[in-house]
């Protein structure tokens, strides 16, 4: 984890929550694969080098729960596409990279705010406002994930689809732009559950683009909310897959092709259609029993989920046969659920009176069950807020307090990569939910996104689980419910170790690994070049000082860029003759002296050497580097404090890097009788 604040912030710094990077462009250097960057509030602009270039697997992260209000990225770049030459971009999104909460506006001429092309990263509960051209711009084979983001006065489109580009948008608001959305040249996108109002044209297809249309709102869109051009074809349903969206005003369809555009489902005025529009009625059958009950759940991961609620009369589809398991759930939904699902008794000291809720509202009385029971509750001005958005974190919380569950690990919240973004009133029922098997996390099982909308699948599944967590239902195998002992490292050697809850704990943040046998040999001794590993997985330290070659670092050697970024850091050096000696096994003084010069602890007097059996064996060279790291509590030795010219092991080596990243307050500290303290 980095953090960053555009005001505070240094970028010399270690980029702690104590002690933050100033500008993204930094951390984005610093960044490797499994990072997540946290933004402070402020704008992002005059420090950073745009365009700015999100790697691999590594998440941008700002305010999901507000779509980055007042977390600003401003700027532009000259980047030349391979696809359509230089641009004027503010960022580069690559393969499985995430943008998250932010705000993004490139001012440039002809500016665009994201460029994707040929990656598949994903954007979501961002805003995209006043980019001088589009919002995001997709090419060459890209497919990236679009989800709840705004798109509000962006000067020519919301997103631009081109070359091949796939992917999917939903759940987004597109307004007083140009075109909301363009297909272009073989593009073939899923458009799903969007709200595209107020925009000179809602979707704009061109060329051979074949998007496909599903549940979408268009309203007040000037010319049109659907122009279709050239050799374009839309998907706007079948008779098997009625499209449902819904066009409002008198310029619904212009199909400007020649050919015939076949319409089944969805909600339109034929007198606001021009050009030739079959109008195809859907077949719904006959509801049937068993996984085929609706058309958009058949291989859905929910699907087992949604049947087995449905086929107990809990949960019910809509009328065109449809489930919409990606659309989101307000909070007036969701107590409709609960009050329908659970029949519990009051919670003493409940009180359900929400001022915005009127007697005559469809939901007053679920929202009043569900509230005495003690499954929802309002905010602090006496609102309930019925048609905002569930969030994942608030529906989580709703069912530990509504069962009334307790006793959860917060070690467990460490399976989730984006654990920091679950507010802090939140983290014990999360653990608690997590214990429980309560959480089911899907593509991935370690991605929590705690602070995005929940969908209906995800809310199906959720209330399945506390169903098996009450004993009311059987439990359904899924590879989505998140294992609460996936977070016990699974070493066959570590069980009962002195240093078992060291290495557990930085196993489980991904800091460190074992062997192919399932083993970690935690006595087994350390050499330099491991060591060197070990110190850029955990700390991935930035450089204070010029590289240098090594006469014995082949340039195909394993460790080389482990041991340069080591070396540049400080925490590493070579010998007189410029070798490194990577084979050569780590002494513990030399570990302490080395975690002392990379941290750059403070000194500290001589007396914490009093806290070692045989002080007087401390090599000179070293007392001063002891003391400090002794005064800083991150020294652990087993089973005496002293030998420190002995071997250092894999457990000494992992005990001793967590107690440093509790110095530097990424973890909290365990508790353990061998770490040495001032006697």
């Amino acid at each position: 984890m980095l953090y960053i604040n555009p005001t505070t912030g240094n970028d010399n710094a270690v980029g702690s929550q104590t002690a933050p990077l100033k500008s993204l462009t930094a951390a984005l250097k610093r960044a490797t694969p499994g990072t997540t960057i946290q933004l402070a509030s402020g704008t992002y602009g005059n420090t950073e080098v745009f365009p700015l270039s999100v790697p691999a697997n590594v998440t941008v992260l700002g305010d999901e729960s507000t779509k980055g209000k007042g977390i600003s990225i401003v700027g532009s770049g000259v980047y030349p596409s391979a696809t359509f030459g230089g641009q004027n971009v503010t960022l580069l999104l690559d393969s499985l990279a995430q943008l998250r909460g932010v705000t993004v506006t490139n001012p440039a001429s002809k500016g665009t705010g994201i460029w994707i092309e040929s990656t598949a990263p994903t954007v979501a509960n961002c805003t995209l406002s006043q980019c001088q051209r589009d919002g995001i711009f997709v090419t060459g084979n890209g497919k990236p994930k679009i989800f709840d983001c705004a798109f509000v006065r962006n000067a020519y489109s919301g997103v631009f689809f081109g070359r091949n580009g796939k992917g999917e948008v939903r759940r987004n608001r597109f307004s007083q732009t140009g075109y909301a959305i363009v297909g272009s040249d073989d593009s073939a996108p899923l458009l799903s559950d969007n709200q595209l109002l107020e925009n000179r044209i809602g979707v704009m297809l061109s060329r051979q683009s074949k998007p496909v249309l599903r549940r979408n709102l268009f309203s007040k869109n000037a010319d049109a909310g659907l122009s279709v051009q050239e050799r374009s074809r839309p998907n706007l349903g079948n008779s098997q897959d009625p499209a449902g969206n819904v066009f409002e005003g008198d310029r619904a369809i212009d199909n400007q092709t020649g050919l015939a555009i076949a319409s089944v489902g969805n909600q339109l005025n034929p007198a606001a259609v021009r050009g030739n529009v079959e109008f195809v009625a859907a077949i719904v059958p006959e509801t049937p029993s068993g996984p085929t009950r609706f058309a958009d759940i058949d291989r859905h991961w929910a699907e087992a989920f949604i049947d087995s609620l449905v086929q107990r009369g809990l949960m019910s589809g809509f009328p065109d046969g449809t489930f919409k398991p990606e659309a989101s759930l307000t909070r007036a939904e969701y107590a409709a659920a609960i009050a329908k699902i659970f029949d519990l008794p009051r919670q003493l000291g409940r009180t359900n009176q929400f001022w915005d809720v009127p007697a005559n509202f469809w939901a007053t009385a679920a929202i009043q069950k569900a509230a005495d029971m003690g499954f929802i509750s309002g905010f602090a001005d006496g609102s309930f807020r019925a048609q905002q958005n569930l969030t994942r974190t608030e529906a989580l919380v709703s069912i530990v307090s509504g069962l009334g569950l307790s006793g959860g690990n917060p070690d467990v919240l460490l399976l989730y990569r984006d654990r920091a973004q679950i507010p802090p009133y939140a983290t014990a029922a999360i653990a608690t939910a997590t214990q429980k098997r309560l959480v089911v996390n899907s593509p991935d099982p370690k991605q929590l996104n705690p602070l995005r909308d929940i969908t209906r699948a995800e809310i199906a599944a959720l209330l399945y689980q506390a169903l098996v967590a009450t004993a009311v239902a059987d439990f359904l195998p899924s590879p989505y419910i998140v294992n609460p002992d996936a977070a016990v490292a699974n070493f066959t050697d570590t069980p009962n170790h002195w240093a078992a809850d060291f290495i557990h704990r930085l196993s489980s943040l991904e800091l460190i690994s074992g062997f192919s046998n399932g083993s970690f040999k935690p006595d087994a001794p350390l050499n330099r070049a491991e060591y060197a590993a070990f110190l850029v997985r955990i700390f991935n330290p930035s450089p204070v000082r010029p590289a240098v070659q090594f006469r014995d670092i082949p340039p195909k050697f394993w460790g080389l860029n482990a041991i340069q970024q080591a070396y540049r850091a400080g925490f590493l050096s070579g010998f007189p003759d410029g070798t490194f000696h990577p084979e050569q096994t780590l002494r513990r003084v030399h570990l302490i002296v080395s975690l002392a010069s990379g941290l750059a602890l403070p000194a500290a007097d001589e007396s914490y050497l009093n806290a070692y059996e045989d002080r007087a064996s401390i090599p000179a060279y070293a007392r001063s580097a002891v003391a400090a790291a002794t005064k800083a509590e991150i020294v652990v030795l087993y089973p005496k404090a002293r030998d420190l010219d002995r071997e250092v092991t894999r457990a000494e080596a992992a005990a001793m890097m967590d107690c440093a990243l509790v110095y530097r307050k990424r973890v909290g500290a365990i508790a353990s009788p061998y770490i040495v303290r001032k006697s």
